[in-house]
């Protein structure tokens, strides 16, 4: 099966938070909040769902979360840990919209710098919203001055490493993002940095819209 992370033997250990999401889930969770507002319609789809840990948060805080992950570990960890929320094995290489409907917001998170067709990534995404639906994706973030300090502190090789199986296969920065997004048809796309100050950033979190 084609892969959302560019490998179906990419691996999880548990169906436990990583790193990342510390730093990642309060803006994210802020952003969703501003979205999808209380009596709205709460349902969220998320792309590349992984082990269900983040599903599982925003299951607790209310939402009716549907999401696909081409991980057979990563779902079979999630389904284990949370029985409960509707995770299942797929990718953007499928037609996700036919088969699941569309919703009010799509969520994805870490997931388009494993890619190996960032087109039809973006464009499953855009497909899975309704007319006026918002996407939230986050990334690694590049930025010209962030990759300056890392080639100055001998950091480069750690952090564009060739040798991580199943690892980043892409390396986003705002303005390639955007136009990413631009081209599957979102408008209104703003960004967040998170981690770290602004310009040494951690990742970015890209905020856009579909048309109404």
């Amino acid at each position: 099966m084609a892969d959302v992370r560019g490998d179906p033997g990419y691996q999880y250990s548990d169906a436990s938070q990583n790193a990342a999401h510390a730093y990642l889930l309060p803006v994210v969770l802020s952003l969703i909040d501003a979205s999808l507002p209380k009596g709205r319609d709460q349902r969220i789809f998320e792309v590349g769902c992984g082990n269900g840990a983040v599903a599982n948060v925003l299951t607790q805080q209310g939402f009716q979360v549907t999401g696909v992950d081409p991980s057979e570990e990563g779902i079979r960890q999630a389904a284990q840990a949370y029985p409960g929320i509707q995770l299942s094995i797929g990718s953007t290489d499928e037609d996700l919209g036919a088969a699941h409907g569309v919703f009010p917001l799509v969520l994805s998170l870490e997931v388009v710098e494993h890619v190996y067709a960032p087109r039809r990534y973006a464009s499953c995404l855009f497909d899975l919203l309704e007319p006026g639906g918002t996407a939230i994706i986050s990334t690694p973030y590049h930025g010209y001055f962030k990759n300056l300090v890392l080639a100055v502190t001998g950091k480069l090789d750690a952090h564009f490493t060739a040798l991580w199986d199943h690892g980043h296969i892409k390396f986003w920065s705002k303005r390639t993002l955007a136009l990413l997004l631009r081209e599957a048809g979102f408008e209104a796309i703003k960004f967040h940095l998170v981690g770290r100050i602004p310009p040494l950033a951690k990742s970015m979190i890209a905020v856009a819209r579909k048309p109404g």
